[in-house]
């Protein structure tokens, strides 16, 4: 059985405040984008995991994949399984991959062996496995807060804009992210801000983590900086970097940008 994963982007990102359990609270717009990984699960004698495509340090029984399965197996009586995992979506690009994949493969196991689980117990498992997991269950735009793991739906469509993701070749580690950034409440929430036309969230809807993450990589900034030059109605780095989206009036081709990093079109 076979499913596709797909990415997010985040629509802004607030962090608020430290936590005393060592986590941050925040605020985010969770967006899904066309950009997507593949995870099939088989029959087998023994449960593994192999990865194929981009690679991913560590072992691969390690993958959230893999421990999603285990999450479920201790409630649910399933075979085991071989868990395929083909990435495609760029790792340490704050697009949230790893997180979808488990979540995905959480809904096949429902899927495949007809176990019933409801959605808000899918997304408690998902939430055991990281602060984003949960919103790939219903993988539908929310703005989340507390620990960016509690949802309320957000009636955002941005289909009439013209979506572009640029990847460079950096890898952005989120601890050492949230160990730079300094958390702070917005003067106007971004649950509001989300809602007003995207011609006017330029200089209003923003992520914390670009003020220190660009002074330690000034590629990223450029890149932001190249997509307004180029057009772009708005620009923002998505999650703790390193990927930066910008939506477009209409369709696009960046050539300048494509020499030295990555980019998805039409996402």
């Amino acid at each position: 059985m076979l499913s596709f994963p797909n990415a997010k982007i985040n629509l802004g990102l607030n962090i608020t405040e430290k936590r005393t359990d060592g986590y941050h609270n925040l605020e985010t717009v969770f967006f899904p984008i066309n950009i997507k990984d593949s995870v099939e699960i088989t029959d087998a004698e023994i449960t593994s995991c192999k990865i194929h495509g981009i690679d991913i340090p560590g072992n691969s029984n390690d993958n959230l994949c893999f421990k999603a399965y285990q999450l479920v197996k201790k409630d649910y009586d399933i075979p085991a399984q071989q868990i395929n995992l083909l990435k495609n979506i760029p790792v340490g690009a704050g697009l949230g991959g790893g997180s979808a994949d488990c979540a995905f493969l959480i809904k096949l196991l429902n899927d495949k062996f007809s176990l019933g689980i409801p959605v808000d117990k899918m997304e408690d498992y998902a939430r055991q496995l990281g602060a984003d997991c949960a919103f790939f269950i219903k993988n539908k735009p929310v703005y989340a807060f507390n620990k960016g793991d509690e949802f309320e739906k957000c009636e955002l469509d941005l289909s009439a804009w013209y979506k572009v993701l640029v990847k460079p070749p950096v890898h952005v580690s989120t601890a050492d992210a949230y160990a730079h950034v300094k958390p702070q409440k917005p003067l106007q929430s971004l649950k509001e801000i989300i809602h007003l036309p995207p011609t006017t969230w330029k200089n209003k809807v923003i992520n914390d983590f670009e003020l220190s993450v660009f002074v330690k990589y000034p590629q990223i900034r450029q890149i932001k900086t190249s997509l307004y030059d180029a057009g772009a109605t708005f620009a923002l780095m998505s999650g703790s970097g390193s990927s930066v989206f910008a939506i477009f009036p209409e369709a696009v081709k960046l050539p300048e940008l494509e020499q030295n990093n990555l980019i998805f079109y039409g996402i």
